[in-house]
């Protein structure tokens, strides 16, 4: 049956919804309750870890690490929105109400979309860095990387309101099974009774803008820098530059590609297990591999780790 063509006996006002969850297999439950029990214990510390080490270490007060730190405080924040949900799901409170699900819906949304152009503004602030070292202090100075940080918050409460209200105008049907592990767009669109068309056109128009702005300026950024590195004479300054960009990159592809894969379809395409699977991605996954990345393959960062733990034996 159309949406919006159910009779008015059919409607009734949504107070709560059931998420399907992970997974319909018992069996599973448990070693998925762990593994992601890891995760967000990983994601935490992790983050809050390179959070606090930038914080605590005068060579990496730079806006490129400043940038990093909001990152991470984006990423705890976004795990701490959904994976929490996830976690009691799994042990079968999968019932949330109808104003828990429209919060969660709309911290999310502010999270991820500034997640999106975080990793823009540091793609930028890296080919400031390299393409334009002798005017980086200038191009990328405190008040500059503050009104960056600020529009990228900005961007997202605006996105993330958009949404929200366009779903708070929706009536639901007595269906209330949500086809995921949190309260996500589609999954809530799909339940709707009213015309969702409204809300389909902002879903793809705010994504198209969310996704292809910040990914248009990494890669230009990028190719960029790429070219720049090319010139280097010295081999030494070559491999820092890759290694630097490549942890940057490593983390962009895999959140942007999860990403355009369940928004930047309509929502009549089945994304079934496959949406729950990139959902997993840039929800839990990305999170807690991002402190990794930028840790591991930083020599900044694991310099600054020596440094600080070195000076923590010494006392």
């Amino acid at each position: 049956m159309p949406q919006g063509d159910l009779a008015p006996g059919n409607h009734s006002p949504a107070t709560e919804f059931i998420l399907a969850g992970l997974t319909e297999r018992p069996g599973l439950r448990l070693p998925l309750l762990l593994l992601f029990l890891g995760v967000y214990v990983a994601t935490v510390l992790g983050n809050l870890g390179l959070m606090a080490l930038i914080r605590l270490s005068s060579p990496l007060h730079t806006p490129m690490y400043s940038f990093l730190s909001s990152l991470s405080f984006i990423d705890v924040c976004q795990s701490t929105v959904i994976v929490p949900r996830m976690l009691a799901g799994l042990v079968g409170e999968n019932a949330i109400s109808y104003p828990q699900c429209m919060a969660q819906l709309y911290f999310f949304l502010v999270f991820a979309i500034a997640e999106c152009h975080m990793l823009a503004a540091m793609a930028y602030d890296r080919y400031a860095a390299i393409c334009h070292p002798l005017l980086y202090n200038v191009t990328m100075s405190p008040r500059v990387c503050a009104c960056m940080v600020a529009g990228v918050y900005g961007v997202g409460l605006i996105g993330a309101t958009a949404h929200t209200v366009c779903m708070l105008r929706l009536d639901f049907c007595r269906a209330d099974i949500i086809n995921q592990f949190f309260c996500d767009l589609f999954p809530l669109l799909e339940l709707s009774c009213s015309s969702i068309f409204i809300n389909e056109m902002i879903v793809l128009c705010l994504s198209a803008f969310n996704i292809f702005v910040p990914a248009l300026t990494i890669l230009g950024s990028y190719l960029l820098i790429l070219l720049s590195i090319l010139r280097l004479r010295s081999a030494a300054g070559r491999a820092k530059a890759f290694s630097t960009c490549g942890s940057h990159l490593s983390a962009v592809l895999v959140f942007f590609g999860s990403l355009a894969f369940v928004y930047l379809q309509p929502s009549s395409v089945s994304r079934k297990e496959q949406g729950k699977l990139s959902s997993v991605l840039y929800t839990t996954v990305v999170p807690m591999v991002n402190p990794l990345i930028y840790s591991l393959r930083n020599q900044d960062v694991k310099m600054a780790l020596k440094k600080f733990l070195a000076k923590r034996m010494s006392t």
